[in-house]
């Protein structure tokens, strides 16, 4: 199908993960893509994966003229975006003891800093039925142990989209968030220090999932399909749980 025809798309965190898939996603439906990450080989591989109608753009959301940059580029190239995905996050495990203002900062910076500013940036490309879809977590809603500041981070992402819904319908743009639940990407990897301790966590979030597995990228980027294109035309300030029924029951 070419659900996205014509359309171009800008993913933030688009080199691996969700955002990969995304990407692929989106490509296939007919839309033309340009991903945004902070590392040139991972752009790279991705942007071979992907194979066409895409543009990598290495940029730091955290970085402002980095930012303007990105929306340049775009700009020149496109001159306009109809799908924002503003979907690049980063998890540090702390308790609230171990709280420092490095990770306070660090975690806000690309979480929520990092997206506001993203979309405030991006807003001069986008027009009358564009979407904007953020990347929140179930981590928003639930209490998760050393979670605290990314937990707070996402709440925060959710409540943007609530009031940018209300605060752009007279540009005619749609704000929705997706809240994956436990996804089989990096970012799992990352949290941990051998990749037996990466197995042991997939298999705690898949015995608390009550669908019993953890998500595949591929799975989120059907949701964030939905969210860009006109199926969801009446759809705006939601936040779709993609988690197995994680944070629902």
């Amino acid at each position: 199908m070419n659900r996205l025809a014509s359309r171009t798309a800008v993913i933030t965190g688009g080199s691996s993960g969700i955002g990969l898939a995304t990407a692929q996603r989106f490509v296939d439906e007919g839309a033309y893509v340009f991903i945004v990450g902070r590392r040139q080989l991972e752009l790279d591989k991705a942007v071979q994966q992907i194979g066409r109608n895409v543009t990598a753009v290495q940029a730091d959301v955290t970085k402002l003229d980095e930012l303007d940059r990105l929306f340049s580029i775009v700009g020149e190239q496109r001159g306009k975006i109809d799908v924002l995905f503003a979907n690049s996050g980063a998890v540090e495990h702390r308790t609230l003891e171990a709280i420092t203002p490095q990770h306070y900062d660090a975690t806000f910076d690309v979480n929520v800093r990092g997206l506001i500013f993203t979309v405030q940036k991006a807003l001069p490309l986008m027009g009358n039925g564009s979407s904007i879809i953020l990347t929140s977590s179930v981590a928003g809603v639930k209490g998760l142990p050393a979670h605290d500041t990314y937990s707070a981070a996402k709440a925060a992402v959710r409540s943007l989209a609530r009031t940018w819904t209300v605060e752009l319908k007279g540009r005619g743009i749609r704000v929705n968030a997706i809240s994956p639940g436990a996804i089989d990407t990096p970012i799992i990897d990352s949290q941990v220090a051998t990749a037996a301790e990466a197995d042991e966590l997939r298999a705690r979030f898949a015995a608390a999932t009550p669908l019993g597995r953890i998500g595949r990228p591929e799975e989120i980027a059907s949701a964030a399909l939905f969210l860009a294109s006109d199926e969801s035309s009446f759809v705006a300030g939601i936040d779709l749980f993609v988690d197995g029924g994680l944070a629902q029951v």
